[in-house]
């Protein structure tokens, strides 16, 4: 038989429990050390601020006949979404608020029927027998109605230009968006015509603005630039 008597079960748990506080503190300490040390090697990274967006490149004819047109607009992409906050960034404070717009659907791959702009909303349609494929309608409430040639977003920078001299320039030739588009793809086939001519026409490659200063109503310019304000990029 063995015997028990001499083994003390209180004395038993008594003698155990310090063991177990001892390995329970020197958890709790290598714990803080790898907190400690997490918090050093991981410094907090600074907040990246967004990007601004770039401007519109945009000429509009200020003074003279309105005729077919009221200007022309170089657009980035075919994304009415993200495309149109940077023109009405422009044209609002020139022509008042921008509603509602229109376009011929054969260019532009999706047309959302609200775009959010700067705190509202501009309600977009199509028209497609109506509407010239190149044109960009707008509609301001109570104040008028604007076109606005649309520059394909490939066009290269010298033909470019040229559209947006022809488009807003006060004595430009009475064609329609898509005339307009035609007769410069025809210069395009001439050799040594893709580039840039007179001065006033000449868009800059790099820097993201006219060459020509833009004009603004009662002040002078060059020849040609009196009846165009000239948006960089």
């Amino acid at each position: 038989m063995v015997r028990t008597e001499g083994i003390s079960h209180t004395g038993f748990h008594a003698g155990s429990f310090p063991a177990n506080e001892e390995t329970r503190a020197a958890a709790e300490a290598a714990r803080r050390r790898v907190r400690i040390m997490s918090a050093t090697l991981l410094p907090t990274l600074a907040h990246a601020e967004p990007a601004p967006a770039p401007a519109a490149r945009l000429a509009l004819k200020t003074d003279g006949p309105r005729g077919l047109l009221d200007g022309a607009w170089w657009p980035r992409s075919r994304d009415l979404l993200h495309e149109l906050p940077a023109l009405m960034d422009v044209l609002d404070p020139l022509w008042g608020r921008i509603t509602r717009i229109a376009v011929n659907p054969e260019h532009w791959p999706a047309i959302p029927r609200k775009i959010p702009v700067a705190g509202y909303i501009v309600k977009a349609g199509w028209f497609t027998p109506e509407l010239d494929p190149h044109k960009l309608l707008l509609l301001s409430y109570g104040t008028g109605r604007w076109d606005l040639l649309v520059i394909p977003p490939e066009t290269g920078a010298a033909s470019a230009a040229r559209l947006m001299a022809a488009a807003s320039g006060h004595d430009g030739p009475p064609l329609t968006a898509s005339a307009l588009i035609a007769a410069d793809d025809a210069l395009d086939d001439v050799p040594g015509n893709d580039r840039p001519g007179r001065p006033d026409d000449m868009w800059e490659y790099e820097g993201g603005a006219s060459a020509v200063p833009a004009a603004v109503p009662g002040q002078a310019g060059p020849p040609g630039a009196a009846s165009r304000l000239i948006v960089g990029m």
